[in-house]
Order: structure tokens, then C-alpha cells, then sequence
């Protein structure tokens, strides 16, 4: 592992009637700690992106300790040799994963978790499983899993409408979700549910666990991050993908070296070249 700055994404559902009381306190120790990054904080839970020193960073991980509702979330930690995150922000949000349906709570209820060593032996024996990607179209344009089944959304907010549309006789099958880091598919795993599907999991971890945990095997290209890094290897490594200034679209080696990319203006997919 290489790179002086420790990144690290956590998230977890769970009652905080107490939200508001909380920013200051993360304010603070971020501060303290010289930290940057996002802190979603919401009645419905915790969700962060933090990078900074490795004893910066420890720190961090004992103050979430000394509250019991935050004991020993699981981190997905990578590491940079920069810092990827312009700023500090820790801010008020109705949900930590915007949906817009209120009556889905993982706190109280989601779907079933794979390991990722279990989906690979799923995989590796040829098992017959729906593979589903439950991120946006610019996010899966950059990699996914080999025969991924993508729903072409643009927000996460689409993907109930996305699933409604798809083929009724895949309800009875088994699938198996995946997303970044895990934290979407705790919502699509129950809106899955709730439209019939009957042997729904979700991929524990995201892709970032599978990487982690079993390496890129069945995996095409590289992991979209929502930071100044872009993109990931499936060695958790920065990769050649940038994002365009003007729109913000992710944009693969052969997309930068087109004339329609013009770094800091344009891009073919702003330019109108791409759709």
C-alpha cells in the first residue's frame, strides 16, 4: 500500500432522533484532526468520506467508538498520495442515500448480504445469478461485473421506476446487487422485495469490499469514486479516468485523447458527440 493519505468511507442505518446535536461535535473533531471530506448526517443514519493522516484517521475511528451506535462500522480504507477532498463538510440530510420513499427503513428491514467470496463462488461454478448494477449510467460506463445487468439510470432515485420495468420472469431468480460501497443496495435490496423479486442479496461491501477481499476476478474496467481520484483499480488504486470540468462525466483514456476533449472546457460528451 502506498500513499501517505488514508481514505476511508463508512456508513451505517441507524435511529439518530438526535441529528442535529451531532453536526457540531463532527465539526470539531474534524477539524481538530485535520480531516476532509462529506459527513451525511440523517434521522435515518451515518454516512462519510474521510481522508487525512493514518493517526488522524485513528482518532477519528475512536471518537465514532465512544458512541455505541457507531462502534465498528465498517470502513472501506484506501490510500492516496494526495489529498482527494477539497473541503470539510458536515451536513443535515433527510435520507444519507436519497430514494425519496419513506416507508423503506434499512434500519429495520433490507435484503439478505453476500460475502464476496461467496459471489465469486457463485461465479466460479457457473451458478445461474442475476447480476445487477444499481449505479448510475456514467458510474457502470467506467466498469462493472462481466455481464452486469445495468438499468441505464442517471440517479438513484430512478431505480424504482428502472425496476419496475424489468422482465417479470426474473423475479424468481436469484439476484445478487452490488453498488460502490454497499450503502445503495441496503434501499434497492427492499424496493427489490417490495416489487416481487424473491431471492434478492446484496453484494456485502460494494465492489470496493470485492476488491478488497478477492481482487478483480469478474470485473471489466475500473470502480467510479466520488472524489477527486475519479476511478479505482481493482488493486484500490487511482486510475487514468478523469472527470470533464464543464459537465462532470467521467471519461475513459480514449475519450480524453478525442478532439472533443478540451481539459478545464469541453468534452463528447458536453460537446453533444456522445449521448
Amino acid at each position: 500500500m502506498s500513499g501517505d493519505i488514508v481514505n476511508i468511507a463508512g456508513y451505517r442505518f441507524i435511529d439518530m432522533p438526535d441529528r442535529d446535536d451531532l453536526r457540531q461535535p463532527f465539526r470539531d473533531i474534524c477539524q481538530e484532526l485535520e480531516l476532509k471530506g462529506t459527513i451525511l448526517l440523517a434521522h435515518e443514519g451515518i454516512n462519510f468520506f474521510l481522508a487525512g493522516s493514518s493517526d488522524s484517521i485513528e482518532s477519528f475511528k475512536s471518537f465514532l467508538d465512544s458512541d455505541e451506535r457507531f462502534t465498528d462500522i465498517p470502513l472501506k480504507v484506501s490510500y492516496s498520495d494526495y489529498q482527494p477532498f477539497r473541503r470539510m463538510n458536515v451536513r443535515l440530510k433527510k435520507e444519507i442515500i436519497s430514494l425519496g420513499l419513506n416507508h423503506i427503513k434499512p434500519a429495520e428491514l433490507t435484503g439478505d448480504e453476500i460475502t464476496p467470496t461467496a459471489f465469486k463462488q457463485m461465479l466460479d461454478a457457473g451458478e445461474e445469478v442475476i447480476v445487477l448494477d444499481t449505479r448510475n449510467e456514467y458510474e457502470c460506463r467506467i466498469g462493472t461485473f462481466e455481464n452486469a445487468l445495468e438499468l441505464d439510470i442517471r440517479s438513484f432515485r430512478d431505480f424504482p421506476s428502472a425496476v419496475s420495468e424489468l422482465d417479470v420472469k426474473l423475479k424468481d431468480k436469484p439476484v445478487v446487487m452490488f453498488c460502490t460501497g454497499g450503502i445503495r443496495c441496503e434501499k434497492a435490496s427492499v424496493v427489490m422485495m417490495d416489487a416481487g423479486f424473491s431471492n434478492v442479496m446484496q453484494l456485502k461491501g460494494g465492489i470496493l469490499g470485492y476488491f478488497e477481499e478477492v481482487g478483480g476476478d469478474y470485473w471489466n474496467g475500473d470502480c467510479f469514486v466520488f472524489d477527486r481520484r475519479v476511478a479505482l483499480n481493482p488493486q484500490l488504486k487511482e486510475t487514468d479516468v478523469v472527470q470533464c470540468y464543464a459537465c462532470r462525466e467521467p471519461l475513459l483514456l480514449e475519450e480524453q485523447n478525442t478532439d472533443e476533449y478540451v481539459i478545464a472546457q469541453s468534452c463528447p460528451y458536453c460537446s453533444g458527440k456522445k449521448k
